[in-house]
């Protein structure tokens, strides 16, 4: 149960970080499953946007990281250590505490790759963060240009 151990539930996190987790399980399903999850909150380009970002951590993750994550179900409400860590870690990246950010995904990668995943995290998380408040506040896609 290396890194699948339960530390948390879904609905005990802040949004932002529930997103992560659920990017994440949704990632095994392919870039397409994660855009779906965050089009109602971020809207085309946003989504777009995020998953660039994500993409780019999780390409960094799954070529380099020091083992494989442990993830639960899509429909699991716990939340593994593995995610939790990850989920924190792209938070903190968000809030622009880069020392923070690399200090954890020290756990999860190399020291040559800790400021491409800070980077790739914070662009990503500042996203997840908006997309969870809209989410908690039930507030629909942002309004395009073209949109009255």
């Amino acid at each position: 149960m290396v890194g699948a151990f339960p530390v948390s539930a879904l609905d005990r996190l802040d949004p932002g970080e529930a997103l992560v987790v659920l990017c994440l399980r949704r990632w095994r399903e392919g870039p397409d499953a994660v855009e779906a999850l965050l089009l109602p909150t971020l809207g085309p380009s946003g989504a777009r946007a995020c998953l660039r970002a994500f993409s780019e951590m999780m390409g960094l993750m799954q070529r380099h990281c020091r083992r494989p994550l442990a993830q639960h179900g899509q429909a699991c409400r716990c939340v593994g250590s593995d995610e939790a860590i990850l989920a924190h870690f792209v938070m903190v990246a968000a809030t622009g505490a880069r020392e923070d950010a690399m200090l954890i995904a020290s756990l999860l990668v190399d020291g040559p790759l800790l400021l491409p995943m800070a980077e790739a995290a914070r662009t990503a998380g500042l996203y997840l963060y908006q997309a969870g408040l809209r989410q908690q506040a039930r507030f629909p896609e942002p309004a395009s240009a073209t949109r009255h």
